[in-house]
């Protein structure tokens, strides 16, 4: 039901957007000196050929029956591209921005906040205090300290692409490099915030776990403070999995600006130049890429919930 959902609001909302992506075409063609008869033509040709002429309802019967077969469309701006073949292109930049972006984050500074609340002190209001700063400045914001600084004021980084100019993706050792090279710049402006903002989060659960009531009796019945601590963390850990799931589920679009602001070729720049050009097939293919995404996600922590947490995984079996 919510995918349906989904997939509606995901064909509708786009339409809300003001314009008429035909005739931002066309507006383009007549700064070429198209004369006006041919651009009547060519509207009337590209409003049939893009299903534009039809009724709504239409519209959206042939995007619903056209998921069915895996055909997302045809992109308006870079036709004749076809919806899903520019999306497997851009899909795999972004994967390898987010992926390690969201696990290297979520592990480091989950391990920063539970020592941060184990600790306590001069430690955990130092490290605390970066974090909360850190967390709250924007991505784009850090991104664009990190292009002026390292691209643009010391060129020791390329000012944005995924790759130089002139290169060919392929597999070999020259052009991963180079792709790494690129790299470096959205990764850190992204990761060093992902820390942050994931061990703010541990360490308030974990100083809320250490004050619950089974800790003060588990320390009466003289426990070790491993074993303790072993529990509270364990349960602290719940709330950041969930977060985990949904930064994973997220990351199709979490980086719009990033790649945007480093012209990085991922998810995030297509569905930017997409909204800013009207292009309704591309908008809904990447959102929907970002919906089955999150539907996703939120199903695979449901389950991981039950490995996790005894609580959940004896209710499970219960309801069996």
């Amino acid at each position: 039901m919510a995918f349906m959902i989904a997939v509606s609001l995901n064909f509708f909302l786009p339409r809300l957007i003001p314009g008429n992506p035909v005739r931002v075409l066309i507006s383009q063609l007549a700064e070429g000196g198209v004369q006006s008869d041919a651009l009547a033509r060519i509207y009337d040709n590209y409003m049939r050929e893009f299903g534009l002429d039809q009724p709504v309802y239409i519209q959206f019967f042939r995007y619903f029956t056209g998921l069915f077969k895996g055909d997302l469309g045809t992109s308006f701006m870079l036709y004749p591209g076809k919806v899903a073949d520019l999306i497997k292109e851009a899909l795999p930049w972004t994967v390898a921005l987010q992926v390690p972006t969201i696990l290297i984050g979520w592990i480091v500074g989950n391990v920063i906040g539970a020592v941060c609340a184990y600790k306590g002190g001069r430690f955990d209001a130092v490290v605390f205090t970066s974090a909360l700063a850190i967390s709250n400045v924007p991505y784009y914001c850090l991104a664009i300290i990190l292009l002026y600084g390292l691209a643009v004021h010391n060129p020791i980084f390329p000012v944005g692409g995924g790759y130089s100019f002139g290169s060919f993706p392929d597999l070999s050792w020259s052009f991963l490099g180079d792709a790494l090279y690129h790299y470096t710049l959205p990764f850190l402006s992204m990761i060093v915030v992902a820390i942050g903002g994931q061990a703010i989060g541990m360490r308030e659960m974990a100083l809320y776990e250490l004050t619950t009531d089974y800790v003060q009796y588990s320390k009466a019945l003289g426990l070790r403070d491993q074993k303790v601590v072993r529990y509270v963390f364990r349960n602290a850990m719940l709330p950041q999995i969930t977060g985990l799931a949904i930064s994973f589920g997220m990351m199709m679009g979490g980086a719009l600006v990033t790649e945007s602001v480093f012209s990085y070729p991922g998810i995030g720049s297509l569905l930017f130049t997409a909204i800013r050009q009207t292009d309704y097939p591309l908008i809904q293919g990447c959102t929907l890429i970002i919906t089955v995404a999150v539907l996703l996600a939120n199903f695979l922590v449901d389950i991981a919930y039950g490995f996790i947490d005894p609580r959940i995984r004896a209710a499970q079996l219960g309801e069996r």
